[in-house]
């Protein structure tokens, strides 16, 4: 909420995705005609299904469809992790979860920064996947101190923004001319640059040893590699991009298509080409493929029971697949997946009395107008029974670690792929992000927990809380 004339960091992260979008419709304007694919589909099965559109409206998911749902960046060391994490905090983003990619042979770990609170997610829920380059897996000595030399001298953040960052942290707040300031300059970080900060000859060092190591190091920035509308329908988007011109990767990322979604689903177009001028050379004549479009389909968040059945399920889909999904398995890895998801409840109100999944409660007219009523029920179970409380399931608002890893490999293609011997690294990732991250889980217990209180207020059953 803003005070003291402050503009409200919920209002400075819309206005900022909304900006970044249009900058990166103008990068990537392959990434414009995704966003009309997915409004038709959007649009089409939402006349197909009215109950969805109602679903969403309920819930307040509806007005907030379209909005820019997130990004995706890479840094390389942990000053920019950290100032990262202190630009994204005048829009009000916190560092949500602790994802380690290095089992999936891609050289960083990670972490989501988003809103926490329901009513900062309703006003936009962007949020940005960052991720932190893991110098000390680059095996080549040599290599790793000539990529630890080029970070240290580059200035990923203007002048003017790290002002307003101690600005706003001194004041505890922007107003709106000190705002949209903010916005036009920390915009400059996420900017493609066509000049490399490296010579052809280390790229192709840096790219032999991991196309994203160069990525991360060989560029001025840590310039936005994607962006992700949220669809409706992910299956429908996937077959449709091929009709558009769109090339899709092979897999859609998560659980199977399912009557009522959980966590989130995930395909993206495959990276594009783009040119780039090396140092020492007059012209641009090298390219560099990193950048792609991304869509995804967001369910319900599970809970630690949910979490654990939906990890069984998929590990034993992929180990009898037995290899990387890929475009040639593809057929056979969604069948395993319909096969082994068979055994995860498929309805919200199962999910709901197995506790598998996280939920929002709402109290009635009718539980309002029964306060009085000596006899009404009193257990959540009973109010639910009774139609005094209803509920509806909470969208996941974070990432699945495969999935990210899937999309990752697929962008930056097969061979890509190593294998590293070090395990994952929390602390030291704390270390970096000078803070640590929060628990998604713990969040979504927390909205679940606030909703029953509400309930327990509108109903005068404090016991509800």
């Amino acid at each position: 909420m803003a005070t003291q004339g402050f503009v409200d960091p919920s209002d400075i992260r819309a206005q900022f995705s909304r900006v970044m979008s249009e900058m990166y419709k103008t990068e990537v304007p392959l990434y414009g005609d995704l966003m009309e694919l997915v409004a038709d589909v959007n649009r089409q099965a939402m006349a197909d299904h009215p109950e969805i559109e109602e679903h969403l409206r309920r819930t307040g998911e509806l007005s907030r469809l379209d909005m820019e749902r997130h990004g995706a960046i890479r840094v390389g060391t942990a000053e920019e992790l950290c100032t990262i994490r202190r630009l994204f905090a005048v829009m009000g983003m916190s560092p949500v979860g602790y994802y380690d990619l290095t089992p999936a042979g891609v050289p960083v770990h990670s972490t989501a920064f988003r809103a926490v609170h329901e009513d900062a997610l309703q006003v936009s829920p962007f949020r940005v996947f960052t991720s932190l380059l893991r110098l000390e897996l680059i095996d080549n000595v040599e290599l790793r101190e000539l990529a630890a030399q080029i970070l240290a001298k580059r200035n990923i953040f203007t002048d003017r923004v790290r002002e307003l960052i101690t600005q706003f942290e001194s004041q505890g707040g922007l107003n709106q001319d000190d705002a949209d300031e903010f916005v036009k300059e920390a915009l400059e970080t996420f900017r493609w640059h066509t000049e490399a900060t490296v010579t052809n000859a280390q790229y192709q060092q840096l790219h032999d040893q991991h196309r994203l190591i160069a990525d991360v190091v060989a560029f001025k920035g840590p310039h936005i590699n994607h962006l992700t509308p949220r669809t409706l329908d992910i299956d429908e988007v996937q077959s449709g991009m091929l009709g558009r011109g769109i090339t899709p990767k092979a897999i859609v990322e998560g659980p199977p298509r399912r009557k009522c979604p959980i966590l989130l689903r995930q395909t993206s177009f495959k990276a594009l080409q783009e040119s780039v001028r090396f140092v020492g050379e007059a012209s641009v004549n090298g390219s560099h493929t990193a950048r792609f479009g991304e869509i995804e389909q967001r369910g319900t968040a599970l809970t630690p029971k949910g979490r654990a059945l939906y990890d069984e399920l998929l590990n034993a889909a992929r180990d009898e697949l037995g290899e990387f999904p890929n475009e040639e398995n593809a057929v056979r890895y969604y069948e395993l997946l319909q096969k082994h998801f068979q055994r995860f409840p498929d309805s919200y109100e199962v999910m709901h009395d197995e506790q598998l999944a996280y939920f929002r409660y709402f109290a009635t007219e009718k539980g309002v107008k029964a306060v009085q009523d000596q006899d009404r029920p009193r257990t959540l179970q009973a109010l639910i029974q009774a139609g005094h409380i209803e509920f509806e399931p909470l969208v996941y608002e974070d990432f699945l670690p495969v999935s990210a890893a899937g999309i990752f490999q697929s962008n930056l293609g097969d061979n890509a792929q190593a294998h590293y011997a070090l395990s994952s690294n929390q602390v030291d990732f704390h270390a970096a992000l000078g803070s640590t991250v929060l628990n998604e889980l713990d969040l979504y217990a927390t909205t679940q927990q606030r909703s029953l209180q509400e309930c327990g207020k509108a109903l005068q059953l404090p016991e509800l809380a």
